[in-house]
């Protein structure tokens, strides 16, 4: 007697039951690839200036109304932002970043934040100090900076940013390009990094980088 041919049904199970393997095995892996890249999103990574970047001397001025130098800040790790008052979206949100690693870095007295302004014209030391409030600076950890146009361009477009004078829609000014953006600098005045101002997650990865060079020699 011959042994019964396999059913179609039975072929058919056995297809439908591969197809179900082979598509967890698809969700399985584009959940792991949807977490990696979550994660990355998750811890920012600095961006390396695009050229050598060194805080140049200056002397400017703070909402208090004293001066600041570039020798104040010697042998000092800094968080540096760049703002301007009349701006009603980004640099909020900037002073909101610098204000929450202010909070991180509570009671590293080797780290100072320093926010430039690129508009001193309306951005006086008085307006400077109403901003200071809004965002909870600490007047002898977080400078708020302003002074002569020309002394404030010279040290962000030396130290930091780039002029984009060709583009007909920068709103910015002084033309400058990526104003968002808060910079590391190590306690010898080198830009080590930027971060992006407008990313929650932007602090812990800031103080994450202060912490890695205050014990770096």
């Amino acid at each position: 007697m011959s042994a019964a041919n396999p059913s179609p049904r039975s072929g058919e199970e056995k297809l439908f039951l591969a197809l179900v393997v082979v598509l967890a095995v698809i969700a399985g892996v584009g959940s792991w690839v949807a977490a990696t890249v979550l994660n990355r999103h998750d811890q920012p990574r600095g961006l390396t200036p695009a050229r050598p970047r060194q805080l140049v001397d200056f002397a400017l001025t703070d909402r208090t109304g004293d001066a600041v130098t570039r020798a104040d800040l010697e042998g000092k790790v800094l968080a540096v932002s760049f703002l301007f008052t009349g701006c009603a979206l980004t640099c909020p949100e900037v002073s909101k970043r610098m204000a929450e690693i202010q909070r991180l870095t509570a009671g590293q007295p080797d780290v100072r934040l320093v926010s430039f302004t690129v508009d001193p014209r309306t951005d006086t030391p008085a307006v400077l100090a109403q901003w200071g409030v809004r965002y909870g600076a600490e007047t002898n950890r977080w400078y708020l900076l302003t002074g002569p146009k020309a002394a404030l361009y010279q040290v962000i477009g030396t130290s930091f940013l780039d002029a984009d004078n060709a583009d007909p829609f920068n709103s910015m000014p002084g033309n400058f390009t990526g104003t968002e953006r808060i910079a590391v600098v190590d306690r010898h005045g080198r830009v080590r990094d930027f971060y992006d101002g407008l990313q929650p997650e932007t602090p812990a990865a800031v103080a994450a980088e202060v912490e890695r060079l205050r014990h770096e020699q």
